[in-house]
């Protein structure tokens, strides 16, 4: 059984503040079951995004995983989040910003 949204971003963020890093819930999404979408931006203002992976990558355990979607400027990352927003208007948007995203975003094995 997978914890809730919020839950899992609430950890997140406290994640990464404890680490010295920052991070920002740019997007509310459902409390429960919201898909969370997680823009890590590096000091030099690269960024990648993150997005939920499918079931089938997911483990058993039920842990939330992510997969590097492509996004190679901010118009595309709009025009990404804009798409998802027609699609399900629920989901979550993380922005954080760390030297090492992978520390904190589990990566689904493809």
């Amino acid at each position: 059984m997978r914890i809730t949204s919020e839950l899992h971003v609430a950890q997140l963020v406290r994640r990464l503040f404890a680490a010295g890093d920052f991070a920002v819930v740019a997007r509310r999404g459902a409390d429960q079951a919201g898909a969370i979408f997680i823009v890590a931006r590096q000091p030099s203002g690269a960024f990648q995004l993150y997005g939920p992976a499918p079931q089938s990558l997911s483990e058993e355990s039920g842990e939330r995983r992510f997969i590097l979607e492509p996004a190679q400027d901010e118009e595309a990352l709009a025009a990404r989040l804009a798409s998802e927003a027609r699609f399900d208007p629920d989901f979550w948007v993380v922005e954080i910003e760390s030297r090492n995203p992978e520390q904190f975003v589990d990566i689904a094995a493809e």
